[in-house]
């Protein structure tokens, strides 16, 4: 039970900074922002309290170790992939142009509207 009510705690601090941003309107912006940020790290600091945080948080941790293991394409790479890829779909959208102009020509033949 005192779990939940920190998770809902941690969900209302957040709100509450998000709403201060809205009530605050009339103050420089760098003063709103501050409220939120401060909303999300009161948020966070009473998330990192409870089970259910302590996984997000360590599930997040190894996303992060995953990610950096990811073997990047080189920007060589990265360009020919991309000019294939724009290639092939210029190769399509011709295909289809022609598929969809014989088409109409059918359908005009069959209807007796041709020429």
């Amino acid at each position: 039970m005192l779990n939940k009510i920190k998770l809902l705690s941690a969900a209302l601090l957040l709100v509450a900074g998000i709403a201060g941003f809205y009530l605050l309107a009339d103050k420089p912006t760098v003063v709103r922002i501050l409220v939120v940020l401060a909303g999300l790290a009161a948020s966070v600091a009473v998330l990192w309290t409870t089970p259910l945080g302590q996984q997000s948080f360590g599930f997040i941790g190894e996303a992060v170790a995953e990610s950096r293991k990811v073997v990047w394409p080189t920007r060589k790479e990265t360009i020919q992939t991309t000019l294939v890829v724009f290639v092939l779909v210029v190769v399509m959208a011709a295909f289809l142009a022609v598929v969809d102009i014989g088409f109409a020509f059918m359908v005009k033949w069959l209807l007796g509207r041709g020429a």
